[in-house]
């Protein structure tokens, strides 16, 4: 049993509400646990310089943490002050997300994931490649909606969850205490079809072997699919026969 009652297996409590937002093509908010993030998807009717006359879309991400989404006050980020960590996890968003996008249904056209955490207790760039999934899937089905696509430009669903060792035990989903305390710990992105978008893994203390990386996997595995159950509820049941029908469409 771990400090918070969960079983090694057992995600925190997840929440995802769509349409949280009013002026976004699509938005979300994702809470699992005490990390809560907002995360919107916002819509260009253009592509970026190296994607232009290529025939297909492009899908790109910010990352950022509200000053006080921690225990201490952060420094707010500003075009004089990059936070290399919200570098490196939104480029992290942005190619997990691109791994189930169909560019060439989606027309010249860019969709802009903006994720903001409000609340921060481990794992914030796995709850948001989880919820802007559901923020990009929703501006997908607006576009489908006023006529701009034919398709959902959708190849799959996608959802990221945390695992890691702590005093020996896999533990999946670790908040901010268990990742502390964690001597390997992973982010693992995955598709709908259980395939590997993207591993990000350290041991943190000496080594950990072959097994011991495919417990975790299959820990994350489980977890992501609890997550795509989580997505499709809160999109309902329309939406994922649309999307539904787009994989089979690209299959």
């Amino acid at each position: 049993m771990r400090h918070d009652g969960r079983a090694a297996g057992e995600l925190r409590p997840v929440a995802i509400e769509r349409s949280y937002l009013k002026y976004p093509e699509g938005s979300a908010l994702i809470a699992m646990g005490d990390t809560i993030v907002v995360c919107t998807a916002t819509l260009e009717d253009n592509v970026p310089i190296f994607r232009k006359g290529a025939g297909g879309g492009w899908v790109t991400a910010e990352y950022a943490m509200l000053p006080r989404s921690t225990k201490t006050r952060s420094l707010r980020e500003s075009k004089g002050r990059i936070n290399a960590r919200n570098l490196e996890i939104q480029r992290l968003i942005g190619r997990s997300l691109r791994g189930v996008v169909d560019f060439p249904a989606m027309g010249e056209r860019t969709i802009w994931l903006d994720c903001d955490v409000i609340q921060a207790d481990g794992g914030t760039r796995t709850a948001a490649v989880t919820g802007s999934f559901v923020a990009l899937a929703e501006a997908f089905l607006m576009m489908k909606e006023r006529g701009l696509v034919e398709k959902l430009p959708l190849k799959g669903y996608l959802a990221a969850v945390s695992v890691g060792l702590v005093n020996g035990a896999a533990l999946l989903d670790l908040d901010y205490k268990e990742d502390a305390a964690a001597s390997v710990d992973l982010n693992v992105v995955m598709n709908g079809a259980g395939g590997m978008v993207e591993i990000q893994g350290t041991a943190e203390e000496g080594t950990f072997n072959r097994e011991q990386l495919d417990l975790l996997l299959d820990l994350a595995g489980a977890g992501i699919k609890e997550l795509i159950r989580k997505q499709q509820e809160a999109l309902g049941e329309e939406a994922v026969h649309l999307i539904e029908s787009a994989c089979r469409y690209g299959e």
